[in-house]
């Protein structure tokens, strides 16, 4: 081919950098006239950049190290060429090498571009990493279990991150060391988390203000083992503001947001709690909580029935103060009618989980949201496709299959129940048991609140790779404890989440060691939680100043009157106009015109 083709071929190519004396090649991914802009972003690099003979013997060198930026920095003193006397092309023949063409006709062979290579790239993609090197990766990714679970941002100090709690002398600003915390010097991070719920619970935040000027709560001790999350301390200083004492510990060791109980600790309150408590360390802050000298509680707030039955084992004389119980889980409440059926309820307890406006909020919306946060942070799996199966089809499990299937998972539900299984069936899931699928699937999630429900046989014939969680609240739903034998290897991969090893090499992913997922592994939708906070808060009320023989030592439902108080209070958040019956319509129905507007027995 003649240079005049190659010239009239390629004259849209202008030749930019290229000294008089010596031809540069140019590089395939030079910027156009309208991308210079790319290239002047990029002050460091053009600072750098050496001159253009210098700049094509460093090339192969600079480009294996990957430092420099791809685009090519001008040469000092540019000079433009004309289009038609010197021009490029590639020759397939020297793969992709390319050549210049002179004024005189003379073809000049430019140096070729090296392959651009990562630095290190087999070494550290494909080398598998030590033990050591795993335990390093974990830790940059996680401080340590006992980090708060935000993962947005974590305030816990790193270099105390080995010092248990127990071992340090800590005051808060008004000189009080009457609670044992991570770290009170969070205490600011943990304020404007609080402030940041305080926005999503408006129900709560309206009950203080109306009732605070009355003070229902005044000379209510309060003890409370719940989640120690930001939500939770609006609670606590709701119940503050209406006029009760309150003392604090964690229903569950790797809930607690440790820069909120750092806040709540320098707000004056006695809280005992910290993010990665051993068993022990449980126990022992329950107690810290309950046996104080000069104090003694006349409330209990519950969340799962431990506080009430370190009570009951250990200062059952409590209970001839005490003049009531609020139990907010499946767990604690089955644990209270146990009592109550064996005729051992000393005092009467308050059945919030199966309120409405906890169950058919908190349980269902609650959990269709998080699941997927708490599966997400933890594995950054892909749902799309996965097989999962959901053990249990009540409120939680409904949530959780819903997120599911909303992401394109293959959803199967276990249920012993055929009523619930009925209600699957007609959403669309399949109904099986665990045993049938337990094989090929991806995900297996315990929604049941029972115990041994994933057993060993089942962990031993899952897949390789496949994660196991639960969200229901009691720990006993995975039997996690048969899982700790020398046969199989454990690996802390980061932050509740391990890797359980067979001898065969195969793997599944355990996360927050069978606890409750969403809230060891991530956070919930606060609104949620104000509406359980808020039925809380009032069934607190209404069994404290309760005259005395309106309830018995057995467990009660909320009053219905109160579960519309509770829904009355969110709907103006979304600026909800509610219609009002007629006198007549009233009458028609046999109805209060304020409610409540529904029976007893009906079920939303």
């Amino acid at each position: 081919m003649s240079v005049q083709v190659v010239a009239a071929k390629m004259a849209e190519v202008e030749l930019k950098d290229i000294p008089s004396k010596e031809l540069a090649p140019v590089s395939p991914v030079t910027p156009k006239a309208e991308d210079k802009g790319l290239v002047k972003n990029e002050p460091n690099v053009a600072a750098a950049a050496p001159s253009s003979s210098a700049a094509a013997a460093a090339a192969p060198e600079t480009l294996t190290r990957g430092e420099p930026s791809l685009c090519p920095t001008p040469s000092p003193n540019p000079v433009k060429m004309p289009q038609a006397s010197a021009m490029k092309r590639t020759d397939a023949q020297q793969n992709g090498g390319e050549t210049f063409i002179g004024r005189d006709g003379a073809v000049a062979e430019a140096p070729r571009m090296k392959k651009i290579q990562f630095a290190d790239q087999k070494q550290e993609f494909n080398k598998r990493p030590t033990k050591i090197g795993r335990r390093s990766l974990s830790r940059s990714i996680s401080q340590s279990s006992t980090d708060s679970y935000s993962s947005a941002a974590s305030y816990t100090d790193s270099s105390d991150d080995e010092t248990s709690p127990r071992d340090k002398q800590q005051k808060n600003s008004k000189g009080s060391s009457d609670f044992c915390i991570k770290n009170i010097k969070q205490a600011d991070f943990g304020r404007r988390e609080i402030e940041i719920a305080e926005q999503e619970m408006p129900a709560l935040m309206a009950l203080r203000k109306r009732a605070q000027g009355e003070k229902p709560l005044a000379g209510a001790k309060v003890v409370g083992c719940t989640h120690i999350t930001a939500q939770t301390a609006v609670l606590m200083e709701t119940l503050s503001a209406l006029g009760a004492q309150c003392r604090w510990a964690a229903c569950n060791i790797y809930s607690t947001q440790n820069e909120v109980a750092a806040a709540l600790a320098e707000g004056g309150f006695s809280v005992f709690a910290w993010k990665g408590e051993s068993e022990d360390d449980f126990w022992w802050c329950i107690d810290r909580c309950v046996n104080v000298e000069g104090w003694q509680p006349n409330m209990i707030l519950d969340d799962g029935g431990d506080l009430t039955h370190w009570i009951y084992k250990k200062y059952p004389n409590m209970f001839k103060k005490i003049k009531g119980i609020v139990e907010e889980s499946v767990t604690g409440v089955h644990r209270l009618y146990q009592l109550s059926k064996a005729g051992k309820l000393c005092v009467p307890a308050m059945n919030v989980n199966d309120s409405v406006t906890k169950q058919k909020f908190d349980n269902l919306y609650c959990c269709r949201e998080s699941i997927l946060d708490g599966l997400k942070r933890t594995t950054d799996v892909m749902f799309g496709g996965k097989q999962v199966v959901v053990c249990g089809y009540g409120e939680v499990g409904k949530g959780c299959c819903a997120a599911l299937k909303a992401m394109g998972s293959i959803v199967y539900v276990t249920e012993i129940d055929p009523i619930c299984a009925l209600q699957a069936c007609m959403d669309g899931f399949r109904l099986v048991k665990l045993s049938e699928v337990i094989r090929q699937v991806d995900i297996v999630i315990t929604c049941t609140g029972n115990k041994n429900v994933v057993v060993r046989e089942y962990l031993d014939r899952m897949k390789n790779g496949c994660i196991v969680c639960n969200m229901g609240h009691s720990n006993t739903e995975i039997d996690v404890a048969s899982l700790r034998t020398p046969e199989l290897t454990w690996e802390r991969v980061r932050s509740q989440v391990d890797h359980v090893i067979w001898p065969d090499g195969k793997r599944i992913v355990l996360l927050a060691e069978g606890r409750l997922l969403n809230l060891s592994c991530s956070t919930v939708p606060t609104f949620v939680l104000s509406i359980t906070a808020t039925t809380q808060a009032l069934a607190l009320i209404e069994l404290y100043n309760a005259p005395e023989g309106r309830y018995k030592q057995d467990v009660y439902l909320l009053p219905k009157k109160m579960d519309e108080y509770v829904a009355s209070l969110h709907l103006p958040t979304f600026d909800a106009h509610l219609t009002e019956l007629t006198e007549e319509q009233a009458k028609y129905l046999g109805l209060n015109k304020n409610g409540p507007f529904k029976p007893n027995y009906y079920r939303y």
